[in-house]
């Protein structure tokens, strides 16, 4: 089946798909840009990556390790001159390590806008001060756009430069890249995909640039991805970060069964990541074992079961994403009550998940949904969604024998 066809299949408006093997590069792009527009997408269209940017991210921190300027197991304010979170026990520990391998504590996102302009990520990473800190460091993975975004910082203070131009200055340009893009102004200078929920636009093109810059901004073609990640593979440092730092990480539905630094590790040696943003879904998927990497890009919230047939197409092998089961058995006491992140009181009973929000901001991303979200059983000590099929792990236990954290990636903590 050719891309054309298959994203007809899922309901998707446009691909691009590269895959690498022995050193080469095969791309290929089929559908539109927009359902708006109905510009044509090409091998030189560029998409949002979103999270994928954190392995970028990290391998700019490996340059710093390898340079002796960076130790990934010194507490962060060594090399952070002011550094401090809310948690004064938090700022003392947290190293480069916990926010590579998401165990920092720091939540997930915060969304304090501090401009566009080359202090952003300073201005941000400074509010943290301020901001509800969430776990102490080492406990659990949780991920962490901010954590994401302190390293970001760490890149500008020890490079001496913003770090979108460290970068381009050390990744975008030595290797060659032409269609990477990173910030908004520079996607526009090329033919740019636009995301949708389904197939409809999306309209809004990226977050904020100061949220995530060093975790979720960047936007290219699947071909330059491939290009860096063909230097990943080829240069012998670069290595380090796909060993694993986790064995074992909470069940939130992406088939993943370990962490390294900043790549997420998948069963069979495989290395990856997935990213999403504004309605664009990405995915890369590494054997590096095999010399073989597969990048799958795409404009829509349908994205994923086109990837997962691709990589299995391409010799990935792949699960395909969770569903509820027909016959579930119940959700049991231990696994119910209410738990807390920044954003949301969430509520578990023996059918649904109940998001009460703790500020004005989490109303806002709510909107008018106010009824609760179905939920059944999936596993021993999972429950899914029984619409969007979203997987979370109940995870710990209390002094009562009751799980201590409800966790979709991100952990919530028991209140009551």
């Amino acid at each position: 089946m050719d891309l054309s066809e298959l994203i007809a299949k899922y309901d998707v408006p446009g691909a691009q798909v590269a895959v690498l093997t022995d050193g080469e590069i095969q791309d290929h792009a089929a559908g539109v840009l927009s359902t708006r527009t109905r510009v044509e997408t090409t091998t030189g269209s560029v998409f949002k990556i979103g999270s994928i940017t954190k392995v970028w991210t990290a391998t700019l921190v490996q340059q710093l390790v390898r340079g002796g300027v960076l130790g990934l197991d010194r507490p962060v304010r060594d090399h952070l001159p002011g550094f401090r979170l809310s948690d004064p026990a938090a700022t003392g520990a947290v190293t480069s390590r916990h926010l590579l391998t998401h165990t920092s504590g720091i939540a997930p996102n915060h969304f304090t806008d501090t401009g566009g302009n080359d202090d952003a990520i300073e201005k941000f990473v400074a509010t943290l001060a301020e901001e509800e800190h969430l776990l102490p460091p080492g406990t659990l993975l949780s991920y962490s756009n901010t954590g994401f975004t302190v390293l970001g910082r760490l890149v500008e203070v020890l490079r001496g430069k913003p770090f979108h131009d460290v970068l381009r200055e050390r990744l975008v340009t030595p290797l060659g890249l032409d269609t990477v893009a990173t910030t908004p102004y520079e996607a526009i200078l090329h033919r740019a995909a636009v995301g949708h929920t389904g197939t409809v636009p999306t309209k809004k093109w990226a977050v904020s640039c100061c949220t995530a810059p060093s975790g979720s901004h960047l936007a290219m073609s699947a071909r330059d991805l491939l290009a860096f990640v063909r230097h990943h593979l080829t240069d012998p440092a670069l290595a380090a970060l796909r060993e694993p730092q986790l064995d074992a990480v909470p069940d939130f539905g992406d088939g993943i069964a370990g962490w390294g630094l900043g790549w997420m590790i998948y069963p069979g040696g495989v290395v990856g990541h997935t990213g999403v943003s504004k309605g664009q879904k990405a995915f890369l998927r590494v054997d590096a074992s095999a010399g073989l990497a597969v990048a799958v890009l795409t404009n829509s919230t349908n994205g994923e079961p086109l990837a997962h047939e691709i990589f299995n197409a391409t010799g990935i092998e792949t699960a395909p994403p969770p569903t509820p089961p027909a016959n579930p058995a119940p959700i049991d006491d231990w696994m119910c009550g209410t738990y807390r992140n920044p954003l949301y009181d969430i509520t578990l009973n023996g059918t649904t998940l109940l998001y009460r929000p703790r500020n004005e901001l989490a109303a806002s991303f709510l909107g008018d949904r106010k009824d609760p979200v179905d939920v059944v059983r999936l596993g021993d000590s999972t429950i899914i969604t029984t619409s969007g099929h979203e997987v979370m792990s109940l995870i710990g236990s209390d002094e009562g024998g009751r799980a201590k954290f409800l966790h979709n990636g991100a952990a919530a903590y028991r209140i009551a």
